[in-house]
């Protein structure tokens, strides 16, 4: 038995949300934060496009420097769209908020660079 689409979307999301509010305040601590050259793990703030309200998610990110890279297969991944919406975000590494600039770019594998201010 399979269920609808739909239903699918919001236990896809019910379970996201779950591991992001175990994840998240430890990744905000700087636990698992990629060094100034690496991989590592960084939670991204966002504006809700349609809300307005701030929004965050904890990714895996590469980074070279005051760049990072993030990316997801999903296209239709909320984060992913509210960054199309407003490029300004919050990067959270080694346990303070930063400021960055993001670029989008969409395919395959959806790919946000994001350059710190």
């Amino acid at each position: 038995m399979t269920l609808p689409s739909i239903d699918r979307t919001r236990l896809s999301r019910s379970a996201f949300a779950a591991l992001n509010s175990v994840v998240e305040p430890t990744v905000k601590a700087g636990v698992g934060n990629p060094w100034p050259l690496g991989g590592g793990v960084v939670v991204i703030e966002t504006v809700g496009r349609k809300s307005g309200l701030l929004r965050s998610v904890p990714l895996v990110a590469t980074r070279v420097g005051d760049v990072l890279v993030v990316s997801t297969v999903r296209s239709n991944s909320l984060w992913l769209k509210n960054i199309e919406a407003e490029p300004s975000v919050g990067v959270w590494l080694a346990g303070q908020r930063r400021t960055a600039k993001a670029t989008v770019v969409r395919g395959p594998l959806n790919t946000v660079v994001l350059r710190l201010d």
